[in-house]
């Protein structure tokens, strides 16, 4: 079997081409991540999951989604059901704080029951992004609250749930997406905020779930720490900050490459990315040569990188006794939309 590469990449449709199976069995992606364009209906998302992990020899290899609730959410009815976004449990959870973490595990542990039915293995929850008012709206709803202490327990509650369904959650943006003025889909934002603010408001939520095993750079350049470099491509963020300051020694993969934040071609990021610490590349778009791009500077899972991939596999647990039925019908006393 050909070795792994860092690197986690989509594809352009619903089912992989002729170009795309021999791409991935040549390269050797470590893993794989799917969006809204490559789900059908049941039985084309299992085969397209099976035929992935088929081109790279490797049952076990995870496949990623974006599966929060809310505006971010790529399976939709009747797939599963449409779940609230973190700002609904946020409210609840200003109401009643026992009442939100419950519901926060139960919408996770369903999240876990709809992916593990088409072989999806990891999801990229909890946010852990804490934003400023006049923020970017691109966390926005997304977020658990605008102070550090419901994210945290919101969060921790969202990553439990999910692995106790046997999924792996990915929590997102480190070291924090919370200030950024900008959208990340379409410009690189920079936070002024000083290191001391940053620390208490932005790292909290990534400082208290620190042993969780995988996180995502948030593509924000943090001017009191690198003012040249975004996190995803900062050796001065990635090892003073993240590795030391919030104390995370998990997975560390990168934003999607193919946002409009980071600047060069599709091989320069690809090499930034792996040079400033990060273990994994991330593409999501399936676009052909940006991923031949990618993998062209791309090097083997090796080193304390492949040491992280093989522990972030043992948080797998074998799934817990919990019904179906009575999880929704107890999620649904919070929100009987989703009944």
């Amino acid at each position: 079997m050909t070795e792994s590469k860092s690197m986690i990449l989509g594809c352009a449709g619903k089912s992989l081409t002729r170009e795309e199976i021999n791409f991935y069995r040549n390269e050797c992606p470590w893993a794989f991540i799917l969006f809204a364009r490559n789900i059908g209906e049941t039985e084309q998302i299992r085969d397209l999951v099976a035929e992935m992990r088929d081109c790279i020899g490797r049952p076990d290899a995870l496949v990623f989604i974006d599966q929060e609730g809310g505006r971010v959410q790529r399976l939709r009815p009747p797939l599963a059901p449409n779940y609230p976004a973190g700002g609904a449990l946020g409210a609840l959870w200003r109401d009643d704080h026992d009442a939100g973490a419950r519901a926060a595990w139960l919408m996770a542990r369903l999240h876990a029951f709809d992916l593990l039915r088409y072989g999806i293995t990891a999801d990229c929850l909890p946010v852990l992004d804490v934003p400023i008012e006049g923020a970017s709206d691109v966390i926005g709803a997304r977020a658990y609250g605008k102070e550090p202490r419901p994210v945290i327990e919101l969060g921790r509650a969202a990553a439990e749930g999910l692995m106790s369904g046997g999924v792996l959650p990915v929590m997102k943006h480190i070291p924090g997406h919370g200030r950024a003025f900008a959208d990340t889909h379409f410009e690189l934002p920079t936070v002024d905020a000083s290191l001391s603010d940053l620390q208490r408001h932005d790292f909290a939520p990534f400082r208290e779930l620190n042993h969780l095993p995988m996180a995502m750079t948030a593509h924000v350049v943090y001017s009191a720490i690198d003012p040249k470099n975004p996190a995803t491509t900062s050796g001065k963020v990635i090892d003073e900050i993240i590795r030391r300051e919030i104390g995370f020694d998990g997975l560390l993969m990168s934003d999607d490459t193919s946002m409009k934040a980071l600047s060069g071609d599709f091989p320069t990021k690809a090499a930034s990315i792996l040079a400033a610490g990060c273990d994994l590349v991330l593409h999501c778009n399936g676009v052909f040569e940006e991923m031949a791009g990618i993998a062209s500077r791309t090097t083997g899972l090796e080193g304390k990188s492949l040491e992280r991939a093989k522990r972030a596999l043992t948080y797998i647990r074998k799934h817990d006794a919990a019904e179906e039925t009575e999880i929704r019908a107890e999620f649904a006393t919070y929100f009987d939309a989703v009944a």
